[in-house]
């Protein structure tokens, strides 16, 4: 038998049960996951992201390119529990794009577009 406090868990919205995750994540340094769109006409072949305060990006986190138009669900699993991020990602043809100071949790997503 659920107690009342479990099944309201249970019953919270899928729309507001992102935001209940992340605001968790940021307090007990589990992975934090946020959603990443790519609404360019390049395929995002390599994506990068670490803590503000690192001065070397890391590993590519990506396990496939993320295609123009598509979108796919980034997990940060460095164990910390800080939710500002600075993210590369590099595009076919080798453009790379920048963007430092994110706060990832307060995010939960983050679009690249074609810059005008």
């Amino acid at each position: 038998m659920l107690s009342s406090t479990l099944r309201r868990v249970l019953t919270v919205s899928a729309l507001a049960l992102p935001a209940l995750v992340i605001g968790m994540q940021s307090a007990h340094a589990e992975d934090l996951e946020f959603t990443l769109h790519n609404n360019t006409t390049k395929a995002l072949t390599e994506f990068y992201v670490e803590p503000t305060a690192s001065k070397t990006w890391g590993e590519n986190i990506l396990h496939t390119e993320i295609e123009p138009g598509a979108t796919a669900t980034v997990t940060i699993a460095d164990g910390k529990t800080t939710c500002a991020y600075g993210i590369r990602g590099n595009f076919a043809e080798g453009q790379i794009v920048e963007r430092d100071e994110l706060n990832l949790c307060e995010l939960g997503s983050y679009t690249y577009t074609e810059e005008k």
